[in-house]
């Protein structure tokens, strides 16, 4: 694992999702990916997974998108076609989603993440990011 990658992730949890930045969530999604490249545990939760996200996030007018296929996982900026699923929030909500800050399902009930597509998708989406964020912990303990 990249340590540099994790000290930046660090430091967007430590700083909190109410400060994040549209580049703090590409970190987010670039150590995810990361993540799903060495941790046995989550390669084998995407071994025969096959979803595409679409992230839109409101107040900062951007979108990105992540797509779990064929064990491995791959994100970018921009709109994705033919998405399982969409979800839209803040940036606020979605950086704390992605750094484990806010609970999704808890914000999807509060109505303050819509999701629009295949909600069976939009959980297991939910497992990678939980997965991922068990990963970061045992990571930290390194720092």
């Amino acid at each position: 694992m990249d340590m540099e990658l994790v000290k930046k992730v660090k430091a967007i949890i430590d700083k909190g999702a109410s400060a994040a930045t549209a580049d703090d969530v590409l970190t987010m999604y670039e150590f995810i990916k990361a993540v799903a490249a060495e941790n046995e545990d989550l390669k084998e939760e995407l071994e025969d997974m096959d979803i595409t996200v679409q992230q839109v996030i409101t107040d900062i007018d951007k979108k990105y998108w992540l797509k779990a296929s064929e064990g491995k996982l791959d994100y970018g900026e921009g709109d994705i076609d033919n998405p399982s699923f969409t979800f839209t929030c803040t940036l606020e909500v979605g950086a704390g989603m992605l750094a484990g800050e806010v609970d999704a399902t808890s914000a999807y009930m509060a109505g303050d993440i819509t999701v629009e597509g295949n909600l069976q998708d939009a959980m297991a989406f939910q497992e990678i990011l939980e997965l991922a964020m068990e990963a970061f912990e045992d990571y930290a303990e390194e720092l």
